[in-house]
């Protein structure tokens, strides 16, 4: 009687066995791309399609309320380029995206350096200086202008110990828009300091220890060790500042309502007053248009850019 082929044996045995791990692996695979569908239904409908929908609008006349509108093809994009508010709105959103990001990224490491010693009451100071990130931008907004309002303001309060007149710091356009700056600087500085803190303490004191053995000071140490490894931190906490002062909207309806006029006017500022008080829903979906383009381009320009010097670090 011939002996089975053991060898031949083995080998079928064996592939059974993958063919089962692979079958097993794909069902397992479909099961997780099934999880993901309520995330993409949720995108579609509400990020996806209302985009859609802008971009529609912003072809037509339509006032926001009425069922009836009329196609103008590109009008809308023409008055972009003919408003003479355009060009302050954008200045004033660049500010408030790339002025809010720099300052909360300078105070937010220097508070990270302070923090990251050893000081007894550093969760209590981290807390404090995080806290405003958890209150609404609209809530902010009130809190600060009851600082600085012309009638009754706490900071004109205080003038008026020294001098007889009032000064109207949210009605000066050369003030308002870096006032505006400040509050959301203060705001959102502690997700800086956060991401820089947890940076921080990533980076092994093996790295310290060698340079301060070969004679590297505070600065040089800061300079070559922490400020290359802090990179990817930097990267995150810039992108995600720049972004949110890009879109910067609570905070100026609850301070200044764009005003006077315009001049502290952001993009989304102005388009709130397009829709809501121009009743000119065409052009206030352009201009979310304009400024979605604006940021991506602002964005993404930055991300490359600061995951270069990832690279070069």
């Amino acid at each position: 009687m011939a002996k089975p082929d053991m060898t031949a044996l083995n080998n079928d045995s064996k592939h059974r066995l993958n063919a089962g791990y692979f079958h097993r692996l794909a069902q397992r695979g479909t099961f997780l791309n099934l999880l993901y569908v309520p995330a993409l239904l949720l995108f579609i409908v509400f990020i996806f399609y209302p985009f859609l929908r802008g971009i529609q609008i912003s072809f037509t006349n339509w006032d926001g309320y009425n069922q009836g509108f009329k196609w103008i093809g590109f009008e809308n994009y023409r008055r972009i380029f003919s408003d003479p508010d355009m060009g302050k709105i954008i200045r004033n959103t660049a500010v408030y995206g790339i002025g809010s990001a720099l300052f909360q990224n300078l105070i937010g490491l220097l508070y990270a350096l302070f923090l990251n010693q050893s000081i007894r009451t550093r969760g209590i100071v981290r807390t404090v200086i995080y806290l405003p990130v958890i209150i609404s931008g609209l809530i902010m907004g009130y809190i600060w202008y009851f600082f600085f309002q012309y009638d009754g303001g706490a900071i004109n309060d205080i003038i008026l110990m020294f001098t007889d007149e009032p000064s109207n710091l949210l009605g000066d356009p050369n003030a308002n828009v870096w006032i505006i700056t400040f509050v959301n600087t203060y705001q959102y500085l502690g997700i800086a300091m956060v991401l820089f803190l947890a940076g921080l303490q990533s980076i092994s004191k093996e790295y310290y220890e060698a340079a301060t053995i070969d004679g590297a000071g505070a600065m040089s140490r800061f300079m070559h060790i922490t400020w290359p490894l802090l990179a990817p931190s930097f990267t995150v906490s810039m992108v995600l500042n720049l972004t949110g002062g890009l879109k910067l909207f609570e905070v100026i309806v609850a301070m200044t309502n764009s005003g006077p006029g315009y001049a502290s006017a952001s993009m989304s500022s102005f388009m709130y007053l397009l829709y809501f008080g121009r009743e000119d829903a065409g052009y206030a979906a352009t201009v979310g248009i304009l400024m979605f383009v604006m940021i991506s381009i602002i964005s993404i320009a930055a991300l490359v850019w600061l995951r270069r010097r990832e690279v070069q670090a």
